[in-house]
């Protein structure tokens, strides 16, 4: 709030006895000093909620509440989050739509894709074991097995089981086993959420 708006706000007494120089002056000069920060915060707090736009500790919280918890283990601003700030920014912008498609393969693959960067994951029901799941990872995200690990754990529906293989080869993780992914850097891709069945 501007000194001229807090001014207003007093009894004409104090509002004269406010003049250039006064105590009462100066301190309505510190006030308005005192509300800046926080008049610049509400003026841009739009930039708060927007993925792309919002401060990157603020991206993480985002991220929480599009029910993207697992993907985000960094507690503290001086540890680096399990994945690139960019991949998460486009995971929170397509939280709603991967909470719709939470459990398809669809979203499953969505997810990959978007959290990896990279494209061409295989999602194979095999005939011979319901209730059972293959991800097969193409091989330019054979690095990012932990992060798939645990986006496969915490995205397929809870009855199926699930394992990762990178191509052909089994993977060497199972999914679902708590493990801590270590940062992934890896140069970032748009994909597109699936579209909504009719």
């Amino acid at each position: 709030m501007r000194r001229a708006g807090i001014e207003r706000l007093l009894p004409t007494a104090y509002q004269r006895a406010a003049g250039p120089g006064s105590v009462l002056g100066a301190l309505l000069d510190v006030m308005e000093a005192l509300h800046a920060p926080d008049e610049a915060v509400l003026a841009e707090v739009d930039a708060l909620f927007a993925p792309y736009r919002a401060p990157a500790p603020m991206v993480a919280y985002l991220a929480r509440w599009v029910a993207m918890d697992h993907l985000v283990t960094a507690p503290r601003r001086d540890v680096p989050l399990p994945l690139p700030l960019n991949r998460l920014r486009d995971l929170v912008t397509h939280g709603a739509a991967l909470a719709a498609w939470r459990g398809t393969p669809d979203g499953l693959r969505t997810a990959l894709e978007l959290a990896t960067g990279v494209t061409g994951f295989v999602l194979d029901e095999p005939a011979d074991r319901p209730f059972h799941l293959v991800v097969r990872v193409p091989p330019a995200a054979a690095d990012q097995l932990a992060l798939v690990d645990r986006i496969v754990a915490a995205e397929k529906p809870a009855a199926v089981t699930a394992e990762v293989t990178v191509g052909d080869a089994p993977a060497e993780r199972a999914v679902g086993r708590a493990s801590v992914p270590s940062p992934v850097v890896a140069p970032s891709s748009s994909v597109s959420a699936p579209e909504e069945p009719s």
